[in-house]
């Protein structure tokens, strides 16, 4: 799957220029956020979303009538969504519309590309099993920097998705050298390693969410042997046994990876806004 950047360039490459539609503000109740976006063609084609209805369809107009112009500059919409548009929401969005072509396509990137750093959570993901593939096609679409760990090299797919990178290394030195604030989710083939990546990223006491794969009994034991090693009270805190949202049933790969990608979309916004604190889910996942 592209993501923006790749894509404004593979439009620019078949069709000269296209123009990049990103919600710079939002006010009230809204379809997408602000940072949301929409690559509009010539013929009237999108790739993205910036909320769907009228809203993006007068976006898709004024699109493709900067791609007529002689002379395109950027350009500032603001919709107030009820009066202007007709739709529900309430809210009023500020739109920015930039034709891009050959000679700003490297700067428009560069700039989407530091915003996506900013915006996107980072995720370690230990182990590239049938699961963990699963979780990673699952987190590509979403507003997540998956780092992916597994230190046999043989165990990653041919294609990793635009939003990860593929590491063959020891897992618990990459642990110990993550980024501060990382969610981090394990599923290794090995509960020795698991403990050990556990214990590290429980260590460190700055990764909120510490994800592992396993049922009830995998947690209580893990428990125990953490409070052992001085990792107890408080220090549990983050950790997650089983994964996944409750009410999500299967033990087939896509459907845990798909309750663990919402669980960890909810981390996320718990995170943004401070809010309480996730359950983990009462049944095994796996």
């Amino acid at each position: 799957m592209m993501n923006a950047a790749e894509r404004l360039a593979a439009l620019v490459a078949s069709s000269g220029a296209c123009v990049l539609v990103t919600v710079d503000a939002t006010k009230g109740s809204t379809p997408r956020e602000a940072g949301a976006r929409m690559i509009v063609r010539g013929d009237g084609g999108h790739h993205g979303s910036i909320g769907g209805g009228r809203l993006e369809w007068d976006a898709i107009a004024e699109a493709r009538a900067l791609l007529r112009a002689a002379r395109p500059a950027p350009l500032s919409l603001e919709k107030v969504l009820g009066p202007d548009l007709g739709q529900c929401c309430g809210g009023a969005v500020t739109l920015r519309l930039e034709h891009v072509d050959a000679d700003n396509l490297r700067a428009v990137q560069a700039r989407i590309r530091a915003e996506d750093r900013g915006a996107d959570m980072p995720v370690l993901l230990f182990g590239a099993g049938h699961v963990g593939r699963a979780l990673a096609l699952a987190l590509a679409p979403l507003p997540f920097r998956l780092r992916w760990i597994d230190a046999r090299a043989d165990a990653f797919p041919d294609l990793i998705p635009a939003n990860a990178v593929a590491v063959v290394a020891d897992p618990v030195a990459e642990m110990a050298a993550a980024e501060p604030g990382s969610l981090v989710v394990v599923m290794t083939h090995d509960h020795a390693l698991d403990l050990a990546i556990v214990a590290e990223a429980l260590r460190r006491g700055d990764c909120p969410y510490v994800g592992l794969i396993g049922s009830a009994t995998k947690r209580a034991r893990f428990r125990r042997r953490l409070s052992e090693a001085g990792l107890g009270g408080a220090r549990l805190e983050p950790l997650v046994c089983p994964i996944g949202v409750p009410g999500i049933a299967g033990k087939e790969p896509a459907v845990i990876a798909a309750g663990i990608a919402a669980q960890l979309l909810l981390e996320r916004g718990r995170l943004l806004t401070q809010a309480p604190a996730i359950e983990a889910q009462p049944e095994p996942v796996a």
